[in-house]
């Protein structure tokens, strides 16, 4: 086959469902893991662009069914295809959105038939079958997806559509779905390129309050580390990333800090890591790196990271280094709960941390779940004393989530074989309901508790810590009023308390049922009924 040079390809950043009846602080962020594949296509010589939803329409949000959607519709995203591109590669993280991103790539295929949809990111390698059955898709990348689409697109630029044993891949041969073995995951993390964020407008990101985490100034997020060597059975970081826990050399994480400091102005620099603190020498070495530089940065650990390594000397070394806020994920108080999903984290060992983290000034937040199969009233009793326990040595926020099964985890396949869970768009949603104001019992998972039973123990968990974090910790009070009032953040609650400032009028509108509810299209909503009869007629 002749070699037919660089393959033109767009990128694209879906929109995002928003839960506004969520008490949660989580926001929307610039998407990390689309960055890295411009990168890495862009090093391959091909020309890439973006289109990314959310950036383009920071501020719209509408109704979409029971939820809201934050950016561009289908039909807008189908319009900003440039005629010229041959691959459009689409990226969806969390299964929740999967009735969105398969409306979008119906849509795709319907206008743009001769142009190629490649797919990556979580959801697809988790459920790789179902989104080709479901969808036109031509090829689903697996797992870290750096080197198998840089292959990928290699074959296509050779005018070449069978990757006959290629690694990593999913796809159709003859009408049938072929999926090949999974590559084996990156070792050398150093040698792959920096995000390609020139691609994406962080303005937008940032004017919009768009990050991920505190926001401590102009943020660009950070990967210093790769995988987890952990099995929790809630999690699915195993079926994308495996067991292999992969860091970088804390000396290219500094310099790549450097360089949006000094490019962008960044300031803040949440890392998006699955847990990045593992080993001590190799957090000390990069503690030592950013001091040694003197940079007048702030960095932080939003989505929660092991505590084990967090002693005393680790602690002073995060603060002295900008390191200002930390995330531990105990996720019950109970010893029983977390042996039965195999979160191997001791009591003792994360007061060890948290008493260090405080002793230095951190803040700190602790995630909790509710509502494992397996509860009970003891175990959540345990959860009590632990959070009151935490109030009283100084960690400043924790969030209570109910459980919902993540699809492809331990956990969820074993709420498939028992017939509770099964991949239906219902059951592949329910997780975006994890922070609801209350849960409700058609969603509930915990074969010893009732529905009202955990909503009730929610808010008493938040009742048996933050009155007492308040009361050992007075000034807590006026600082945080103080900050609400300025709209600054320094911690989860003001986060959270600043976000609902925004979102109160929608969520007001949808509560008494003003919002205008956007309907699809006589042809879409016909496509997004029927997707298997557009992927088997491909």
């Amino acid at each position: 086959m002749l070699d037919f040079g660089p393959v033109r390809i767009q990128l694209i950043h879906p929109p995002v469902y928003l839960n506004v009846h969520a008490m949660t602080a989580l926001r929307p962020s610039m998407p990390l893991g689309l960055a890295y594949i411009g990168a890495v296509l862009e090093a391959g010589g091909h020309e890439v662009s973006v289109i990314d939803a959310v950036a383009e329409a920071p501020d719209r949000v509408t109704q979409d069914g029971t939820l809201h959607r934050l950016g561009l519709g289908p039909e807008e995203i189908v319009a900003r295809v440039l005629p010229e591109t041959q691959v459009l590669c689409v990226t969806n993280m969390w299964s929740f959105s999967w009735p969105l991103v398969r409306r979008i790539l119906v849509a795709l295929k319907q206008a743009w038939p001769d142009k190629i949809l490649v797919c990556g990111g979580e959801h697809f390698t988790g459920l790789p079958e179902l989104s080709m059955k479901d969808a036109p898709i031509d090829y689903i990348v697996l797992g870290e997806g750096e080197e198998t689409i840089a292959e990928l697109m290699k074959m296509i630029a050779r005018d070449d559509r069978d990757p006959g044993t290629m690694a990593g891949v999913a796809f159709r041969r003859d009408g049938a779905i072929v999926m090949n073995e999974r590559r084996a995951r990156v070792r050398a993390v150093d040698e792959l390129p920096w995000p390609a964020w020139h691609l994406f407008d962080l303005k937008a990101y940032n004017d919009h309050n768009l990050v991920n985490g505190v926001n401590a100034g102009w943020t660009i997020p950070i990967l210093a580390t790769r995988g987890c060597p952990y099995q929790c059975t809630y999690c699915s970081s195993n079926t994308m990333w495996t067991t292999k826990w992969y860091p970088r050399d804390p000396i290219d994480v500094a310099d790549e800090i450097t360089q949006y400091a000094k490019t962008y102005g960044a300031k803040n620099f949440p890392f998006q890591d699955l847990t990045a603190i593992i080993k001590k020498d190799w957090i000390v070495a990069f503690c030592n790196e950013l001091i040694r530089r003197k940079l007048d940065v702030t960095w932080q650990f939003p989505s929660g990271t092991r505590c084990e390594v967090v002693d005393d000397e680790v602690a002073s070394l995060l603060a002295r280094s900008g390191g200002r806020h930390l995330a531990f994920a105990p996720e019950s108080g109970s010893e029983h709960t977390r042996k039965l999903i195999k979160k191997m984290m001791t009591t003792q060992g994360l007061l060890n941390a948290v008493h260090a983290s405080v002793k230095h000034g951190l803040n700190l937040t602790c995630f909790f779940v509710i509502g494992f199969p397996h509860d009970t009233k003891a175990d959540l009793k345990e959860t009590a004393r632990m959070v009151r326990k935490l109030a009283r040595v100084g960690v400043d926020d924790i969030a209570i989530g109910f459980y919902f099964p993540i699809p492809n985890t331990a956990l969820y396949r074993s709420l498939v074989d028992k017939g509770e869970v099964d991949y239906s768009d219902e059951c592949l949603m329910t997780p975006i309901f994890a922070n609801d104001e209350k849960l409700r019992e058609e969603n509930n998972y915990c074969e010893h508790l009732t529905a009202r039973q955990l909503t009730w123990t929610k808010y008493w968990l938040l009742l048996n810590f933050y009155p007492v974090s308040f009361l050992f910790h007075p000034t807590r009070v006026f600082s945080l009023i103080a900050n609400v009032i300025r709209g600054k953040e320094t911690r989860k609650l003001e986060t959270w308390l600043i976000e609902l400032k925004r979102k109160g009028g929608l969520w007001l509108k949808s509560k008494f049922g003003r919002t205008r509810v956007e309907h699809s299209s006589a042809k879409d909503a016909t496509a997004a009924k029927k997707p298997e009869a557009v992927a088997s007629a491909k």
